[in-house]
């Protein structure tokens, strides 16, 4: 039998050479160091690792890191911390081939000459800048990150061939060139301050960029928008051009929102009556395949919410196409569904009346009336409803709500849209601009117009451009003003700078120049200040958190507009007419929360009266499933499921650990220990009336007495 230390193994270059185990402990041991109850030792045993000749040392290194990932848990959570640095060494070798990264100016020659980086980079800096942000570069950084967030880095984020699994980059090159690029159009007399300024708060977790920004900025392909909304038209015509703005934005990264509730119901009259339409269910499978067929560059896969309104004929149909019941002809479980309401279908429940299902083709004005004009609304739903010659069923609110909420409760993805709401708290003029559907998180609400061919010059595709303010960095609400600067003026540049895959999309972000800017690690700034989810002791916190993320993040617009000018739509918002948001929210809610205003709103709102904003809208709390981890960060909003969360994406499993799980354990409110959700309800809904512009997707779980009780 060979002794092991007679092994050769085979290095990344192909060479062999006799294995030398100390070598290996020694990288242990850099990983470990300034580490608590972490063991050395624990690893090597951990890995069991088989030697055999010619074992590959890429092998090696990758058992050994599986093996401390492995050993993180709520009492030894700085195993994430040994595993990402090896996780890092194994990176940078497999890009550069050693341990300390080139100069900026080198990698970014030798990756645009691979076409992995976007020209641009190299003719808009000078070697002298290159130089600059080099000296400014800080790759030490990296070992600030967990052993998640290195994870989705390589799996998602960095450039790689996703073929043969080879990066090209480590994660400071990432963050340094994506501030290059968005202020790359900036004078220069003041942009490298801007790309050092954006490079700190990005790779200091300040601010979370979502994935199209990440895994794409700096790369040939420019379209960077996580949500696109699109509107489907009742013709052939727009059904066709809607599948082909699909295929073309699921291809770059974006989810989708698709409002298809024009479509007219099975057995409508097609040409006079020539032939009967087939109803929404087989385009409703067409759209389920123009998501589906594109893996987004291997970074995620395609996915989309499906918007029709409750008093749609076909209606009961529709509920149902998420259910495991039935066959492939009657279900299309690949979508979400949204759920349009207004206040008519929740008080013909609540007097116990009858709902009317309508074919949108057979009552004209009615489904524009629905998102525009509730009074109108109310006024041509009875008028239909009392003239015979209008096709027409009906059905008893009671039953058809049990039904949605069935629905809802057993499959977790049918999601209510509350149109009038949507439209009388938004940020747009319901009569110019109404809000017709959401997108996939239900949390960006923009308007839309529907396309009549893929070229359409009037057809309107909104466009949500997101990244967030990490409140986990945040001590004092004032803290929040310098990231809320930076993200606007950067995902602003972005706008510019990106492509358009179809005009129609073009049109709606160079007029309204839309933005959406959240927060993550709430559960974390909670705990952090020691209050909780399930009393009233996070309001007054939450309640002056957000007035200051809305309150700046406007101010930043503002700033913006004065130099570059406002939006071309602006006219078309609410703001040009001086509304705020602290003007709009549901007055209900100071029964709740008491916390009075802080910041200096009378001056903004004069400021903005005078010289507008740049972006029609501004905040919206996105779920940052992935991009959270990045920042070793809690979810968004949202509560953890536990202090060491099982994440699970395309390439494993993967352990994250709530921030500072040691000092902080205690404080934390897991989302199981929760005991309802009254005080969960109370704290989102002090948030949103406080600044966000959403509309509000009520958690599964909260019972539909109190569903109607909100919306009252």
């Amino acid at each position: 039998m060979t002794h092991i230390d007679k092994i050769k193994v085979t290095k990344r270059d192909g060479r062999l050479e006799l294995i030398d185990l100390d070598k290996i402990h020694k990288v242990i041991e850099w990983a470990a160091h300034n580490l608590d109850n972490v063991s050395v030792s624990q690893v090597e045993l951990k890995s069991h690792i088989q030697f055999y000749e010619g074992i590959k040392t890429r092998d090696i290194h990758e058992t050994i890191i599986k093996s401390a990932a492995d050993l993180i848990s709520e009492d030894t959570p700085d195993y994430q911390y040994l595993a990402a640095r090896l996780a890092i060494f194994h990176l940078r070798k497999i890009a550069y081939n050693k341990f300390t990264p080139p100069h900026l100016y080198d990698h970014v020659k030798k990756l645009t000459d691979a076409g992995k980086y976007d020209q641009h980079i190299l003719a808009d800096y000078s070697r002298a800048e290159f130089d600059e942000l080099e000296a400014y570069l800080d790759h030490w950084r990296d070992m600030n990150l967990a052993y998640a967030a290195v994870e989705q880095m390589a799996g998602k984020y960095l450039v790689q061939d996703r073929v043969n699994k080879t990066v090209f980059e480590s994660p400071q090159f990432l963050y340094m060139l994506v501030g290059m690029c968005l202020f790359s159009r900036y004078d220069k007399s003041d942009r490298l301050d801007y790309v050092k300024r954006f490079y700190d708060a990005t790779s200091q977790f300040k601010i979370s960029l979502p994935t199209p920004i990440m895994a794409g900025v700096r790369t040939p392909s420019r379209q960077f928008s996580s949500c696109v909304l699109i509107e489907c038209g009742d013709s052939l015509d727009s059904i066709n051009a809607t599948t082909s703005a699909i295929v073309r934005y699921v291809s770059q990264r974006a989810g989708i929102g698709i409002n298809a509730g024009r479509i007219r119901a099975l057995g409508s009259p097609i040409r006079g009556g020539e032939a009967q339409h087939t109803g929404c269910i087989p385009f409703y499978k067409l759209f389920q395949t123009a998501v589906k067929c594109c893996s987004q560059g291997g970074v995620r896969g395609g996915a989309a919410t499906l918007f029709y309104p409750l008093w749609h004929l076909e209606v009961e149909s529709l509920l149902v196409l998420k259910n495991n019941r039935g066959v492939e002809d009657n279900r299309v479980r690949h979508m979400d569904y949204g759920v349009q309401l207004n206040k008519t279908m929740y008080t013909r429940l609540i007097k116990g009346q009858d709902i009317s299902l309508f074919s949108p083709g057979d009552t004209p004005g009615l489904y524009d009336a629905f998102f525009e004009d509730q009074d109108k609304f109310e006024a041509l739903y009875t008028k239909y409803e009392n003239d015979p010659s209008i096709r027409s069923r009906q059905i008893p609110a009671a039953d058809l709500f049990s039904l949605m909420m069935q629905e809802r409760a057993s499959t977790g993805r049918i999601y209510i849209q509350n149109v009038d709401h949507c439209n009388t708290h938004s940020p747009f003029d319901a009569a110019i601009a109404p809000i017709r559907q959401s997108n996939l998180c239900m949390e960006i609400a923009l308007p839309t117009k529907p396309l009549d061919n893929i070229n359409d010059e009037e057809g309107e595709i909104a466009l949500c451009t997101l990244s967030a303010v990490n409140l986990g960095k945040v001590e004092n609400v004032s803290d929040i003003e310098e990231p809320a600067e930076l993200i606007v003026r950067a995902l602003d540049a972005l706008l510019d700078y990106q492509d358009y895959p179809v005009k129609a999309a073009q049109n709606g972000s160079m007029r309204r120049r839309t933005l959406g800017v959240g927060v993550i690690n709430y559960a974390y700034y909670l705990a952090k200040n020691g209050v909780r989810y399930s009393d009233d002791s996070a309001l007054g916190l939450t309640h002056q958190t957000f007035e200051a993320l809305q309150f700046y993040l406007l101010k930043a617009s503002n700033k913006l507009a004065k130099e570059q000018g406002a939006c071309p739509a602006f006219n078309e918002t609410t703001y040009s007419q001086g509304i705020l948001p602290i003007d709009t929210y549901k007055a209900d809610l100071d029964k709740i929360c008491q916390e009075p205003l802080h910041l200096d709103w009378e001056t903004l709102r004069g400021e903005i009266t005078t010289h507008g904003l740049r972006n029609s809208t501004l905040t919206a709390l996105m779920p940052s499933e992935t991009s959270s981890q990045i920042a070793n960060a809690t979810n968004g909003i949202e509560p953890p499921r536990g202090l060491v969360s099982i994440k699970a994406s395309k390439d494993g499993i993967l352990k994250q650990v709530v921030p500072e799980i040691t000092t902080l354990k205690d404080q934390y409110e897991l989302l199981w220990q929760m005991p309802n959700n009254d005080g969960y309800l109370s704290w989102s809904l002090s948030c949103r009336s406080s600044s966000i512009k959403v509309s509000l997707p009520i958690p599964t779980t909260i019972p539909f007495v109190m569903l109607v009780a909100v919306y009252r």
